[in-house]
C-alpha cells in the first residue's frame, strides 16, 4: 500500500488523543455532507424548474416557425405549400395570423393579440389541453374565441355569456394620418366559448380564433398568413429540417426554433442556474475552511508523529502528501454521504412530493447526471486545494 495513503487513511478514521481534534474533523466532515446536499439539491431544483417552465413552451411554442423576412405577411400558396408537404420530417403544419387588436368587453378594455389558428393547430401545439372553462375553437362556432385567463380577468369575460360579444378591434391597413376614426378599425364580434391558463405572460397576450375569422379582421385574402408553425417527426432532425427548408423557401422567410422564439427566457434560465452554483459553492468554500483548520489543527497534534516519520526517512513532500490525502480523503467521504442523501432525497420528492408549492403542485426537481458530476468535481477539485493548502504549513523547521 502507498505509504502516504496508508498514514492518511489511519489518520482521517483513528480517534486522536485530543478530543478537541476529533471534534474539529467531525464538524468539517458535516461542513462538506450539508455543502454537498445542498449544492445538489440546487441542481436538482432548477433542472426541475427549467424543466418545468420548457414544458409550458413545448405547450404552446412550435417545434419550428416560419415567418416573412418583411412584412407581416406572405402567401401560403399550391408552391409554398407543396414545398412544406414534400420535406421529410414534419410531423404536422398548421397556418396562424397573429396580430395585435383592441379588446372591449362591458366598457372594459385591453390591448393584447388576436391569434387566428386553423383546425390543424393543435396537431402542432397542445395549447388546447390547458382550456379549464368552456371548450377549444369549434368549427359549429364560427366566431368562437378561447381567451386567456388574464385577459378573461382583466376584462371580466366569461363563457357563453350571449348577451354582451367580445369586441374586437384592429387598425385598417393603410397609410398616411387618420381622418375619419370611426373608419379607422376593423371590428368583429366574438362568442368567448373557452378560457386558458397556461403562463401569467401568455395568458394576457394571446386571444384564439378562428383563421378565416383573423383574415375578415386584418383583411387578408384567402392565402395570406402571418406565419406557420411545424411540428417534427423527431426533434434530433430538427437543425436538418430547418437546412433544408432555408434551401428550399430561399432568404425571404425566417425559421425558427422553439429556443430562437424565447431566446431571453431561455438566457434568463441558464443565468440563473449559474448564479446559483456560483453562490453556493462559494458557501461550499467557506465549508472548507473547516476542513483546512482541521488539517492544521491534525499536523499540530502529530508533530511528533511527524518528526519520527522524518527522521526514518520519510522525506517533507511525503509528509506534505499524507496530508493532502487526509484532506481528500475527508472531502471524498463528506461528498459520498452528502450525495447519497441528496440523491435520496430528490429521488423522494419526485414520487412521493414531499414539498409542496401549493396544495396541488409539488416542487420541481429534476435528477441528471450532470448535476451529480458537477457536484462530483465541485466537491473533489475544491476539498483538493484546501488540503493543498493545510499542507503547505508543514516545513522543514516543524520536523527538526
Amino acid at each position: 500500500m502507498n505509504f502516504p495513503f496508508y498514514i492518511a487513511k489511519r489518520y482521517l478514521f483513528s480517534k486522536s488523543s485530543n478530543n478537541t481534534i476529533n471534534i474539529i474533523t467531525f464538524i468539517a466532515a458535516i461542513g462538506v455532507v450539508i455543502g454537498t446536499l445542498a449544492l445538489f439539491i440546487v441542481l436538482s431544483g432548477f433542472s426541475g424548474l427549467r424543466e418545468f417552465s420548457i414544458g409550458f413552451l413545448n405547450t404552446s411554442d412550435p417545434d419550428i416557425k416560419i415567418t416573412s423576412e418583411k412584412g407581416k405577411s406572405f402567401l401560403f400558396d399550391k408552391s409554398f405549400q407543396s414545398k412544406i408537404e414534400q420535406q421529410n420530417g414534419i410531423a404536422s403544419y398548421s397556418k396562424v395570423i397573429e396580430e395585435r387588436a383592441f379588446f372591449e368587453f362591458h366598457e372594459k378594455t385591453h390591448i393584447a393579440y388576436i391569434k387566428g389558428v386553423d383546425i390543424n393547430y393543435t396537431n402542432v401545439n397542445s395549447i388546447d389541453t390547458t382550456v379549464y372553462i368552456g371548450s377549444w375553437l369549434n368549427q359549429e362556432i364560427p366566431y368562437g374565441a378561447v381567451v386567456g385567463n388574464g385577459i378573461s380577468a382583466i376584462l371580466s369575460v366569461g363563457v357563453f355569456d350571449y348577451l354582451e360579444p367580445l369586441k374586437v378591434y384592429v387598425p385598417k391597413p393603410g397609410s398616411g394620418y387618420i381622418t375619419n376614426p370611426n373608419n379607422a378599425f376593423t371590428e368583429i364580434h366574438t362568442q368567448p366559448i373557452g378560457i386558458y391558463a397556461l403562463t401569467d405572460e401568455i395568458d394576457k397576450k394571446f386571444t384564439f380564433i378562428s383563421l378565416e375569422v383573423a383574415q375578415e379582421l386584418v383583411g387578408y385574402t384567402p392565402e395570406q398568413i402571418s406565419a406557420i408553425e411545424l411540428k417534427v417527426t423527431n426533434i434530433e432532425d430538427r437543425s436538418a429540417i430547418i437546412n433544408a427548408l432555408k434551401t428550399t423557401l430561399g432568404s425571404d422567410y425566417k425559421i425558427e426554433t422553439r429556443e430562437q422564439l424565447n431566446a431571453v427566457f431561455y438566457k434568463m434560465l441558464n443565468t440563473e442556474n449559474l448564479a446559483s452554483y456560483l453562490i453556493f459553492t462559494l458557501i461550499l468554500i467557506i465549508a472548507l475552511f473547516n476542513v483546512i483548520g482541521a488539517i492544521i489543527m491534525m499536523i499540530l497534534d502529530k508533530r511528533d508523529n511527524l518528526k519520527t516519520l522524518y527522521n526514518i526517512g520519510a522525506t517533507i513532500k511525503d509528509i506534505k502528501r499524507v496530508f493532502i490525502l487526509q484532506g481528500f480523503l475527508l472531502s471524498v467521504v463528506g461528498l459520498f454521504i452528502g450525495l447519497t442523501l441528496g440523491i435520496l432525497l430528490v429521488l423522494l420528492q419526485k414520487k412521493y412530493s414531499l414539498f409542496m408549492i401549493t396544495p396541488n403542485l409539488a416542487y420541481p426537481v429534476e435528477f441528471n447526471y450532470t448535476n451529480v458530476l458537477t457536484v462530483i468535481i465541485t466537491i473533489l477539485v475544491l476539498g483538493f486545494l484546501a488540503s493543498k493548502i493545510a499542507s503547505s504549513r508543514i516545513s522543514i523547521k516543524l520536523v527538526e
